[in-house]
């Protein structure tokens, strides 16, 4: 009898294990070492109160596309650096750090505000759906130009993970800046 209670027991939970992985078993990739299309976002001189011109640029990984409405499609990263500090409306050849003066090669460090990331951050979308937001505490990025108008970016950024260790992220990006939209100035 304790033969066959041990026997049932064992075939019960042999048949169980196969339905205790429900989830996928697929982890998402790593965040990208390189992205293959950037935009840049010309905002022009638009604060009152700061002298340097105001640019973005918006990155995404080959998974991640964008359709005719500049909607994020498919699965991948999208990191964005909002209100990088230029004196004039180019992103030009030099190394930006992160700070809050609003100087020129200088760029906003990333912050939630009102539970709404602002700065600069990374998005992970998978399957058209924002999974998560990760803000960038830090960094730098050099800007090189390249021949035939392209733009070389070599980037590290510095955040805290889950567990409070500082991580470092370093990515790279060249090819051709695509210009967005032009906002009027204020």
């Amino acid at each position: 009898m304790k033969k066959r209670v041990l026997y049932i027991l064992f075939l019960v939970v042999v048949l169980y294990m196969p339905s205790c992985n429900k989830y996928p078993t697929e982890k998402r990739n790593g965040v990208p070492t390189e992205y293959t299309e950037a935009w840049l976002e010309i905002y022009d001189h638009c604060y009152d109160s700061i002298e340097n011109n105001v640019v973005a640029l918006d990155l995404y990984s080959a998974e991640l596309t964008l359709d005719k409405d500049h909607h994020m499609k498919g699965t991948g990263y999208n990191l964005y650096i909002s209100d990088i500090f230029v004196s004039d409306s180019l992103l030009a050849s030099g190394i930006y750090h992160s700070d809050t003066t609003a100087q020129a090669y200088t760029f906003l460090p990333g912050r939630a505000f009102e539970d709404t990331p602002t700065g600069m951050y990374l998005l992970y979308v998978e399957n058209d759906q924002l999974m998560s937001i990760q803000l960038l505490d830090s960094g730098t990025i050099v800007v090189r130009d390249t021949t035939d108008h392209l733009t070389d970016l070599q980037m590290t950024f510095y955040y805290r993970n889950a567990y409070g260790n500082k991580v470092t992220y370093e990515t790279h990006y060249q090819g051709a800046l695509i210009p967005w939209k032009k906002l009027p100035k204020k």
